[in-house]
């Protein structure tokens, strides 16, 4: 996920502290894993210096000067741009599974076993979700199902590879 897109996605909201930022985009992104305040003021600070957002005002107290962020126009052709375009889709043939399992068979090591083990930590995964989704927000629910139905599509593989072991076998023996 880009951080600096998402960040200037939060500001289209209105102007915004960098202590703010960070604590919206825990509360609806950082559901996994919260974002460092360095990498919030030093992403403000790219999206700054490209124009993408301004300084809307700066308060003072006990320690260091706040800073109010505002999105520029050309922030908000940005995010438009950003929101307006497809994700490109992430399947991709050579993946590590791909990879041990290739290299199981050609090693003569039984390549059934690594996709039952793999089987086993997608399943006990998909347990661990469902029951985090059941008392999730409805936000977090969507991560979940997210997450719970690209499992299952390498569960779906994982027994079709199976099926194809012995051709696959010939295959890199040859």
């Amino acid at each position: 996920m880009s951080i600096s897109l998402t960040l200037l996605g939060l500001l289209e909201g209105g102007p915004s502290y960098g202590y703010d930022l960070k604590r919206a985009y825990d509360e609806s992104f950082g559901h996994a894993k919260s974002l460092a305040y360095g990498q919030v003021y030093s992403t403000l600070s790219r999206l700054l210096r490209d124009e993408l957002v301004e300084v809307d005002g700066v308060e003072s107290g006990g320690g260091p000067d706040r800073k109010r962020y505002s999105i520029t126009e050309a922030g908000r052709r940005r995010i438009e741009e950003w929101l307006s375009t497809p994700e490109k889709p992430v399947a991709e043939l050579h993946n590590t599974l791909y990879a041990k399992v290739v290299l199981a068979v050609r090693s003569g090591r039984d390549a059934t076993e690594v996709l039952d083990r793999q089987r086993g930590a997608h399943l006990a995964r998909m347990r661990e979700l469902t029951r985090r989704k059941v008392e999730a927000e409805p936000g977090e629910q969507l991560v979940h199902d997210y997450t719970l139905f690209h499992l299952e599509a390498d569960l779906r593989w994982l027994e079709l590879a199976v099926t194809r072991l012995e051709p696959l076998a010939q295959e890199v023996s040859q």
